[in-house]
């Protein structure tokens, strides 16, 4: 979905060169904030690594129009830091895309952790219109964490069946508007260990399905509805000792989310899933900035018949980031298995340039009680240039490969994972 060729990088000038960046205040450097609680430095950003002072696109931008930077604090304070990046692309998804994707980076208080929402709007030459926008709000001293995802969707797309050993040129049209809410409260239980739960609610209206295609089977076995709407509550358990939510260099995550759909919440069937996401990071070599990471996603179905775009599905997780080298919506099925490592390098000392190497598998099983299908892989380079130095953000240009001849350019602001 946020795949996008950049054609021209004037809009993106245009708005470095205005006063959007919170770093232009001047704070001092040595500020260092850390949890109250644990008694350790989290989420902190350093400007000046191994002697060199960390640069980003908005020191480049005032040295082309000789504008003088103030000093750059060393970590994110209660004023919020804002990295934003517009661009013109084209995929085979979207054809022409107009893209706007952003972050903000803030601390509730000087004991919290990194608090963050991050939105993006685009417009497709395809009729294709959306605003997905991600919270995590951290209160003082990291008591709660309230986290939201709130989406609307206007999305025509390609469907290609259930499981991963569909063919790629079987892809079949479908159309539908598409709202979002979904809103979770986690309390601290010890250390880095939350618990909580929270309402969930996935609306899918004015589905056209195709109409040349009535035998397609996993419309036959899901249905085929004009409106599909899912309503529960759901079950977290979250541990997060990352250094870094935005980019992390250090620390795992794991987040285990047990969702319901119940009809008396106004859902058009009841089932229940299960989604278990897991992340490690390390420093690779130990003492260097290069980092490797490890990330494993699986989302299963585990009783009931959600509607047909409610199954587990390629780019469908919260980040829209599973397989990178694949369209979004490319598999589908009951059970979803993804596993991704992705290594980060430093190109340049100053911080501004970074490269990655990524590769991904993922395997989907069609129906419920069926068995998971082929494994599909995908790999590729990307490059990292540093957006906003003191929130760590990047802008990320990836170009994945995938089976049967799916490749494609993904642009986002922040990591994958």
């Amino acid at each position: 979905m946020r795949s996008y060729y950049i054609l021209s990088f004037l809009i993106l000038t245009t708005l470095l060169c205005s006063n959007t960046y919170a770093q232009q205040k001047t704070i001092p450097l040595k500020k260092i904030y850390t949890d109250s609680v644990l008694g350790k430095t989290i989420d902190t950003a350093n400007v000046i690594v191994n002697g060199t002072q960390q640069k980003d696109i908005y020191n480049v931008i005032s040295q082309l129009f000789h504008r003088k930077a103030g000093p750059a604090k060393d970590s994110i304070t209660s004023k919020p830091e804002v990295s934003i990046a517009p661009a013109i692309g084209y995929t085979l998804v979207s054809r022409l895309a107009i893209v706007l994707s952003g972050n903000m980076a803030f601390r509730t208080d000087s004991s919290s952790r990194i608090s963050t929402i991050i939105a993006s709007t685009d417009y497709t030459q395809n009729k294709q219109f959306t605003i997905p926008i991600q919270t995590s709000i951290w209160t003082k001293n990291n008591k709660y964490n309230f986290v939201g995802d709130y989406r609307y969707f206007k999305y025509p797309q390609d469907t290609y069946g259930l499981g991963s050993s569909s063919d790629i040129n079987n892809g079949i049209p479908m159309d539908y508007s598409y709202f979002r809410f979904y809103e979770t409260a986690l309390r601290r239980i010890t250390g880095d260990l939350y618990a909580g739960a929270g309402y969930i609610i996935d609306d899918h209206y004015d589905i056209v399905y195709p109409e040349t295609d009535l035998t397609h089977p996993g419309l036959t076995f899901y249905g085929r509805p004009r409106r599909a709407i899912s309503s529960g509550y759901t079950i977290n358990v979250l541990f997060d000792s990352r250094d870094n939510a935005i980019n992390a260099s250090t620390g795992a995550y794991a987040n285990i989310t047990y969702r319901t759909s119940i009809k008396d919440l106004g859902s058009t069937n009841e089932w229940q899933s299960l989604i278990i996401d897991l992340r490690k990071y390390y420093k690779f070599p130990e003492g260097s900035n290069n980092v490797i990471a490890f990330w494993s996603y699986d989302w299963l179905i585990l009783d009931g018949r959600p509607a047909y775009l409610d199954l587990p599905s390629t780019s469908w997780d919260a980040n829209s980031a599973t397989g990178r080298g694949y369209i979004q919506g490319r598999f589908r099925g009951a059970q979803m298995v993804y596993f991704e490592t992705e290594y980060r390098y430093g190109i340049t000392t100053n911080g501004l340039l970074g490269g990655v190497i990524f590769g991904n598998a993922e395997s989907f099983s069609a129906i419920q009680g069926t068995k998971l299908q082929a494994i599909q892989p995908a790999f590729g380079p990307g490059v990292r240039i540093k957006l906003n130095k003191v929130s760590k953000t990047n802008i990320a240009i990836d170009y994945g490969f995938g089976n049967q001849g799916s490749r494609g350019l993904f642009i986002d602001v922040g990591e994958a994972f």
